[in-house]
């Protein structure tokens, strides 16, 4: 698709992502401080510099079956999983997590940049890491043949999917495939063959099939009460050398619910663990909806009456009814209930609290612990989880875990509004040709900051100028593209009615 601004889209998007991170208080860049520190860190923790986490010290689990499984391009591996199959039916999933306290030490110049920031920033062009690469993609990413040290969080799931025992410990892992979304989901689904890293394995391909078992069991059952099924659809930016060529749908898939399901598991284990041993967590938390009333609205014009007071058992029968009667635009209602939820947060729960939970997952215990390479909650977790350890004292007081929830929410805002506006650049410079065609949209949000529109034809959303009168979430409605500003990532329409 040709355009007005060149060819060399990639570093114009590169250059718009660099001053809205700055524009929103984000450090692009790292210190020189950090990367003198960076300079001294010349290989991965060995076993004997982590802290063990009982008189057998840490333990050796190399020899499992572990692979990781992740985007096609990914190179920050934080979790390596694996399975095994017990006696009544159960099965025991382990989840290894990468350690990266190991190397990264509270109050080091590298850590200070990693709180400062608090994740990292994946924008349509570049990814600024929260972590300098050589660590998140090097010395404490779970790379393919490398021994690393990690945290193992061990879950045995009955045949129903309830979780039996779980357990927590440090452990040496070895990944022993470095495994892809689309082709492990495509093999799993039928549709595809079976991969070659995966047959290099033997026993390998056995143990993902259990590894899918145990998660459908574990999905069905967290859906049995109350956790939402949502299925939406993100726009993958597709470049052909250095020129944006197209956006694509980054669509959900059985592989990637193996993940889910048990990184949703791992956290929940992960957050009771320091709450048993009286110590104060992160958790991350989705409230009550604020705005049910618009989503009981939808449902009642879909022929289905939800209550009025909010109930996520009553939610889920009513999006599992649409998912299964219309399931081309059930990614569409998707997105108007994900909008009408609401943002998650970060809160420091303290032994005794009575937390939020979350709304969406249908569960109480909540927090991030599943990757550290790239999100600093998940980092303050492991640091929470190796007192409870070594029975050493809290690396944070109750004052700084109230004031690192707050700084993490906050953040969390700012570097999703980065990644947004530059993944609307991305999409103006697609669309800028297109100035006065007509799509079918659907409203994705509505409030006195203004009415935004997704429309169909691509995974794209703007601001509706003209029309947006009685609009609201998720209803439908054709536009006219009427302007885009590729720098500032806006992209507007007016609503049509032909």
């Amino acid at each position: 698709m040709m355009n007005k601004n060149g060819s060399n889209h990639r570093q114009l998007l590169e250059n718009i992502a660099y001053r809205a991170m700055l524009s929103r208080g984000l450090l692009p860049d790292f210190s020189t401080a950090a990367l003198a520190e960076l300079d001294k860190l010349q290989s991965p923790a060995r076993s004997q510099d982590a802290q063990v986490n009982s008189s057998n010290g840490i333990r050796d689990v190399r020899d499992l079956l572990w692979a990781s499984i992740d985007n096609d391009d990914s190179r920050d591996l934080d979790q390596l999983t694996v399975a095994e199959a017990l006696p009544d039916g159960k099965i025991k999933v382990l989840v290894a997590v990468a350690d990266v306290d190991a190397l990264v030490k509270k109050g080091m110049a590298i850590d200070e940049h990693a709180r400062h920031n608090t994740a990292s920033v994946y924008t349509a062009a570049r990814i600024f890491p929260m972590l300098p690469e050589k660590l998140s993609t090097g010395l404490t990413s779970l790379n393919i043949n490398e021994d690393r040290i990690s945290i193992v969080i061990e879950m045995v799931i009955n045949q129903d999917g309830s979780l039996s025992d779980s357990d927590i410990y440090q452990a040496v892992v070895r990944n022993h495939a470095q495994l892809a979304y689309k082709s492990v989901a495509a093999w799993l689904e039928g549709n595809g063959a079976i991969p070659a890293r995966i047959t290099a394995i033997p026993g390998l391909s056995e143990n993902l099939r259990l590894q899918d078992k145990a998660a459908q069991e574990m999905k069905n059952f967290r859906h049995v009460h109350g956790a939402l099924s949502l299925d939406t659809v993100e726009a993958k930016p597709i470049f052909d050398g250095d020129t944006l060529r197209d956006l694509e749908p980054d669509e959900k898939n059985r592989a990637r619910d193996v993940i889910e399901d048990f990184m949703i598991s791992a956290n929940g284990v992960v957050s009771r663990y320091l709450t048993s041993r009286n110590l104060p967590s992160i958790r991350r938390v989705v409230r009550t909806p604020k705005r049910w009333d618009r989503i009981v609205q939808l449902a009642e014009e879909h022929g289905y009456k939800l209550p009025n007071i909010p109930d996520s058992k009553e939610l889920e029968k009513f999006l599992n009814q649409q998912k299964t009667t219309d399931p081309l635009r059930f990614p569409d209602l998707s997105l108007s209930v994900i909008k009408l939820l609401g943002n998650g947060e970060y809160i420091a729960d303290q032994p005794g609290d009575r937390s939020p939970g979350h709304f969406g997952l249908a569960v109480k215990d909540y927090t991030h612990s599943t990757a550290p390479n790239r999100r600093f909650t998940d980092l303050i977790t492991h640091r929470l989880l190796k007192s409870a350890f070594s029975n050493k004292p809290l690396p944070y007081n109750l004052e700084e875990l109230d004031e690192l929830a707050r700084h993490c929410t906050e953040e969390e805002d700012a570097v999703n509004k980065v990644e947004r506006q530059v993944g609307k650049s991305a999409a103006a410079l697609l669309l800028e040709s297109r100035i006065g065609d007509k799509f079918n949209a659907i409203v994705t949000g509505a409030s006195e900051k203004g009415t935004w529109v997704r429309i169909l034809d691509l995974p794209v959303e703007g601001k509706l100028v003209h029309g947006f009168e009685g609009m609201d979430v998720g209803h439908r409605l054709r536009v006219q593209l009427e302007s885009v500003d590729v720098e500032q990532g806006y992209i507007d329409f007016k609503r049509i009615h032909h």
